[in-house]
């Protein structure tokens, strides 16, 4: 057993497979990984991921030569806006309230096509225009919204399994069961990593060190410390091993601690999902996003946010927050007839959900009161104001017609009846039936919290000195300072590829093998 290598990687998700590749291809001849959890648990939070990128790029033409699923006479039927530097960063900051730090910012994503490109290139990721995910049938033609259009064959799951064909055949060493314990540093240099292997632990050198080991959402003491006492009933959505590791490691070597620690991507989560941890095989398949086509109200029957106030994927990172602070913290998903066919069935199939079915908003409202609504008529007199104030502004507005693909400003408020939370675009009446209802809480994604780090380099920075600790790296969910308050969907894979092939890069220059 080698205890010398160019680089070690502390976690084996998208982020850390993404650092130990780009460390092999800029020169470094002898890489590790090392893994807390078992071998069935490879692929941290990356592997319960829809495997959604989000990237600059220029629409349809730029993204046909990287994808797999499209056929030319498909591609005559797609329309895919270009999404540019501008509208990236805009987005970032904009749904961080301009708290995200601008130069992390922009160093991501300027450098998110040039990643993805690597991806297709050097991981092999078999990407794919996102359909299912991303796009609505507009008069014959797939419509993409909100800024993004990529995802992956079989999500996370396909992710992964590319990245560890990509390790293997680069030669990257991963050991599992391996909890990385402390740093070694010498006069302020990290020299390499010490490790826990069958309760002994082991000394490893390294000339650099890579963390990307996740953030503390798997580690209920830690929410409740960061987040709020609330925060320990929330549903962890992927690996049970993020319990904050990598920040108390980096922390006794001086690093420094930045960005939103009170917040993280929380979205709306089954209800009937385990709670602390994900599970393998449903994976993502308990994400509860079809609200925007309908009304989510807590079990006192009452609207708690604007359904339509954004594209989901500018929504869902926070709506899981506001699903918490209800009373019990869960909610109901209703929608009408109409709207069904519209829900993913990956999400909303017979066999992934418990479907609460009934012919009138009675029968439903009855069989809700078994599944925790408290208050009936509260809840029939939503739904009744709710549709009131739709027809009203149908009404005055006869020629707006529902589009699910831009904003299309159906909404709820009219010069004779508004209600006092809107629902802002998508607004239909929710009277036909038979109606349908799912129970949802909150599940936690990852948190925001993290290192400070060099936007150029992926370097973490002391907390004396604000400068780079030599030889020491991070990328993934541990970079601090990015994402505030909510986040638009996609941007957490970008990121870790990003920051994981400059880190890699760095090693290579470290270690003296840069062939760059």
């Amino acid at each position: 057993m080698s205890t010398h290598y160019d680089c070690i990687v502390v976690g084996s998700g998208h982020a850390g497979c993404s650092a130990a590749l780009a460390a092999v291809e800029a020169g470094c001849t002898s890489v590790l990984i090392v893994e807390k959890a078992p071998r069935d648990w490879v692929g941290g939070n990356g592997y319960f991921t829809a495997g959604a990128h989000r990237t600059v790029h220029g629409g349809l033409q730029d993204l046909l030569p990287i994808v797999r699923n499209v056929t030319p006479e498909q591609a005559s039927k797609i329309d895919v806006d270009p999404y540019t530097v501008e509208d990236f960063i805009g987005d970032i900051k904009r749904l961080g309230q301009d708290k995200p730090d601008t130069k992390l910012v922009k160093s991501m994503v300027e450098s998110s096509r040039e990643a993805v490109e690597w991806l297709a290139r050097m991981v092999d990721i078999p990407f794919i225009l996102s359909f299912h995910r991303q796009a609505y049938e507009v008069h014959g033609r797939q419509k993409f919204w909100g800024g993004m259009a990529l995802s992956t064959e079989d999500g996370g799951k396909g992710l992964i399994k590319a990245h560890m064909k990509a390790l293997e055949k680069a030669g990257v060493e991963i050991w599992f069961e391996s909890p990385a314990v402390r740093l070694k540093v010498e006069k302020g240099t990290i020299t390499g990593l010490v490790v826990e292997i069958d309760g002994k632990e082991l000394d490893l050198s390294a000339s650099s060190v890579v963390l990307a080991a996740g953030g503390y959402e798997s580690s209920s003491e830690l929410r409740a410390k960061h987040l709020g006492s609330e925060w320990e009933k929330a549903h962890v959505r992927g690996t049970p091993y993020n319990t904050g590791d990598g920040f108390a490691m980096a922390q006794a070597v001086g690093a420094k601690l930045i960005g939103d620690w009170a917040g993280c991507h929380s979205t709306c989560w089954d209800a009937n999902a385990p709670a602390d941890a994900g599970d393998r095989e449903l994976s993502n398949q308990f994400t509860k996003s079809g609200y925007p086509l309908g009304i989510m109200v807590n079990i006192y029957g009452q609207r708690f946010v604007d359904e339509g106030q954004d594209f989901r994927n500018f929504t869902y990172a926070k709506f899981g927050r506001q699903i918490l602070l209800q009373p019990e913290g869960c909610a109901f998903q209703v929608w009408g007839a109409d709207m069904v066919p519209f829900l993913r069935k990956e999400e909303y199939g017979d066999e992934i959900v418990e479907k609460i079915c009934a012919g009138n908003m009675e029968e439903l409202a009855d069989k809700l009161l078994e599944k925790g609504l408290k208050d009936k008529e509260c809840f029939l007199k939503t739904v009744h104001d709710f549709n009131t104030a739709v027809q009203s502004h149908r009404a005055e507005n006869p020629t707006l017609r529902w589009d699910p693909a831009v904003k299309d400003g159906l909404s709820t408020q009219s010069t004779t009846v508004a209600l006092q939370l809107p629902k802002s675009n998508w607004a239909l009446p929710i009277n036909q039936g038979p109606f349908l209802a799912v129970k949802v809480a909150c599940g936690i994604t990852f948190t925001f919290g993290g290192l400070a780090i060099d936007p150029d380099t992926a370097g973490i920075l002391s907390k004396e000195t604000d400068a780079p600790i030599k030889g020491l790296f991070c990328t993934g969910e541990m970079v601090g300072g990015l994402f505030y308050d909510n986040y638009p969907g996609g941007s957490g894979l970008t990121a870790g590829a990003v920051f994981g092939r400059k880190a890699g890069g760095q090693a290579a220059k470290l270690a003296g093998k840069s062939v760059k």
